[in-house]
């Protein structure tokens, strides 16, 4: 049993000049030799999983697919299920992460992903709405802001490919710490990450977190919340946390 990396991605990733990231998940797909998979789901433009095909031919990868899927009855399609059994990478794009969630999730391809993620080194990437769903608990929508507050965040089941975690993107650009806070005030047991653009979580089978692109990850903790009022705070209220670890 050999684990597979997971990569979430905070959005807007550098795609020709200093793609760093791309071109590392690549070489751990195999380079040249790997088989790579898009899911473009999340995107409401024809063209997404095209171009990050032609994106992944250009860094040397020669078997790279696009499942074009918009429908829940896709994912049992036995050629995408064969495909997605050879692959050495998954990666997700951006979009809308509810599209993704409500049409691979329960399903024999988002079943598929995450066993062989666990047990057979297939690799997986998303950016923007794309990591948003590697949580168990998924950051649907929000508002932006500093402060959270008991309106501040909408979560909805996510794939668990990090089921420690929650994860939020674009996250200094578009100031989402308030509505991180307040998805572990719900749940103080998870660490929050924060993915800035062009950032990567690069989270490998030794269970070390490695930081790749040109922005920064904000961690925030919270396996040591005293007290939070989330239970008792009335609609769009500021919430109390106390005890929560920035990083």
């Amino acid at each position: 049993m050999t684990r597979g990396y997971v990569i979430p991605i905070g959005g807007a990733e550098e795609k020709v000049r200093d793609a760093d990231i791309l071109e590392r998940f690549v070489r751990l797909c195999g380079g040249r030799e790997g088989r790579i998979v898009v899911i473009p789901t999340a995107s409401r433009l024809e063209d997404t999983g095209q171009r990050y095909q032609e994106i992944f031919s250009k860094m040397g990868a020669r078997n790279v697919a696009s499942f074009e899927i918009t429908e829940r009855s896709q994912c049992s399609d036995p050629e995408f299920l064969k495909e997605l059994e050879r692959a050495n990478g998954v990666f997700m794009t951006g979009g809308n992460q509810l599209r993704l969630s409500t049409t691979l999730g329960g399903t024999p391809l988002s079943d598929m992903m995450r066993e062989r993620n666990l047990e057979d080194g297939l690799h997986v990437a998303g950016t923007s709405a794309g990591a948003s769903i590697m949580s168990e608990h998924m950051i649907a929508y929000g508002d932006e802001g500093p402060t959270p507050s008991s309106q501040k965040v909408h979560l909805a089941p996510g794939m668990g490919l990090m089921p420690w975690a929650i994860v939020d993107q674009h996250f200094r650009q578009r100031d989402r710490l308030g509505r991180l806070l307040s998805a572990l005030a719900y749940n103080p047991r998870l660490v929050g990450l924060g993915l800035d653009e062009d950032t990567a979580a690069v989270y490998g089978p030794d269970g070390v977190l490695r930081v790749a692109g040109s922005g920064s990850i904000t961690v925030v903790d919270a396996s040591e919340v005293e007290f939070t009022s989330m239970d008792s705070a009335d609609r769009f209220d500021p919430v109390t946390v106390i005890g929560v670890r920035l990083h």
